[in-house]
C-alpha cells in the first residue's frame, strides 16, 4: 500500500509532500478504525540508555518534526523516541524554496533547509502543552543550534538560550554544529569554539539543576561525516573530557561521489546536505572508530538506514540507539516493522 501512496506523494514537491503526509497522519490518528491500519503498536520491552527507559531502540531523527507538532503521531507509529529541531532562539524561515530534493535512484535526499523553525519560546510552549496532556509517555530530544544571523563568536549564547528554554520539557539535548546549511556552522566543530560551547552549557546545567532541584539532562554532540580521522579523534576526546553523554553519527554529507543520479541533475539541485543510503558505510565506520577511541562513549547511529539489517549493522558497530529519517520517506511503515526486532 505504501508503495502506491509513495508514487502519488512523489508527484508533489518534496517539502509539500512531507507537510501533506504529516497532516494526513494527524487526521488518521483521530479516527480509531483507520489508526488500526496505519499505526503500529509499540514494543512491550524497554531499552535502558542514558538513564532513560526507551520503548524501542529506534527513533526519529531531527529535522522531521522541527517544531514539535507531530509528537503524538510519531509516538503512535511506534518510534521509541523523537528528536525535535533543530531549534534556534529566534524563529527563522530558513533558506528559499525549493530546498528539499529527492534522488530516487540513490534512495537519498538533498536538503538545504537552513534551520527553519518556530523559535525556542514557541516550541517550548508546545512541549509544555504536550507534557501537561501526555506526561512523559515519549522520550523527546531537543536538537539545538544557532540563528543564521548570529556570528560564530556569539554562538554559545544561542545554544545557551535554547538549552534553558527547552530544559524542563526534553529528556536529552543534542548540540548541532554539523549542518552544512548554515554558513560557517561547521567551524564550531573546531577545538576552541567547541570547548567554549560545552562550558557554557555545563554552567547553564548547574544553574538549572540547582534552581529546579532536578537531575542533569544528557548532552550529545551531532557530528558531520565529512571529517578526517584526526578531527574525529579530537572531537571524541573533547566530548569525553567535557563529560558529554554521547555522540550522534552523523549529520548529512556535502559529498556527491558515487551517486547514480546524473551530474547534470545534481548541478541543477545545487548545494545541500545529502542523506539516505549513500551514507551507510561512512557513518557506520565512524561509529566503529569512535568506539575504538572511547569505548564507553554512547553513540546514536543515523545515516543511511534503509532496512532493519542496516540498523543492526550500526548496533553491531557499537551504536546504542539508531535514528531514521530518509529511510522512512522511502520505506514508510514497513521499515518501522523491521526495526521493531532490533537487539
Amino acid at each position: 500500500m505504501y508503495e502506491l501512496i509513495k508514487r502519488l506523494l512523489f508527484l508533489l514537491p518534496a517539502e509539500r509532500a512531507h507537510g501533506f503526509t504529516m497532516k494526513t497522519l494527524k487526521t488518521l490518528n483521530k479516527l480509531p478504525l483507520l489508526r488500526r491500519v496505519v499505526y503500529n503498536k509499540r514494543t512491550s520491552g524497554t531499552y535502558s540508555c542514558m538513564g532513560l527507559e526507551f520503548p524501542s531502540r529506534f527513533g526519529m531523527a531531527a529535522g522531521f518534526d522541527k517544531n514539535a507538532t507531530y509528537l503524538k503521531e510519531l509516538r503512535d507509529l511506534g518510534f521509541g523516541f523523537v528528536e525535535i529541531g533543530t531549534v534556534t532562539p529566534k524563529p527563522q524561515d530558513g533558506n528559499p524554496k525549493p530546498r528539499l530534493f529527492r534522488l530516487p535512484a540513490d534512495h537519498a535526499l538533498i536538503n538545504r533547509m537552513g534551520f527553519n523553525n518556530d523559535g525556542a519560546d514557541l516550541i517550548a510552549e508546545r512541549l509544555k502543552a504536550y507534557r501537561a496532556k501526555n506526561g512523559r509517555d515519549l522520550i523527546i530530544g531537543g536538537n539545538i543550534g544557532k540563528n543564521k544571523v548570529t556570528p560564530n563568536e556569539d554562538a554559545a549564547s544561542d545554544y545557551d538560550y535554547c538549552y534553558r528554554a527547552l530544559f524542563p520539557y526534553v529528556d536529552y539535548f543534542v548540540v548541532n554544529v554539523s549542518s552544512p546549511n548554515t554558513p560557517n556552522l561547521r567551524e564550531l566543530q573546531e577545538k576552541e569554539p567547541l570547548e567554549k560551547l560545552f562550558k557554557t552549557l555545563r554552567a547553564a546545567e548547574t544553574e538549572l539543576c540547582e534552581t529546579l532541584n532536578t537531575a542533569p539532562k544528557p548532552i550529545l554532540l551531532k557530528i558531520a561525516p565529512d571529517m578526517n580521522d584526526a578531527l574525529l579523534e579530537q572531537i571524541t576526546g573533547l566530548c569525553a573530557e567535557n563529560g558529554l553523554t554521547g555522540i550522534i553519527v552523523s549529520n548529512t554529507t556535502i559529498e556527491r561521489e558515487g551517486l547514480k543520479t546524473s551530474n547534470s541533475h545534481l548541478d541543477a539541485i545545487g548545494n545541500g546536505g545529502l542523506s539516505g543510503a549513500p551514507l551507510i558505510e561512512r557513518s557506520t565506520a565512524m561509529i566503529s572508530r569512535i568506539k575504538e577511541i572511547a569505548p564507553d562513549m554512547l553513540v546514536i547511529g543515523v545515516g543511511g538506514i534503509m532496512s532493519g539489517a542496516d540498523a543492526q549493522k550500526k548496533i553491531d558497530a557499537g551504536a546504542d540507539l539508531v535514528q531514521i529519517y530518509t529511510g522512512f520517506i522511502y520505506r514508510g511503515p514497513e521499515l518501522l516493522s523491521e526495526l521493531q526486532g532490533l537487539n
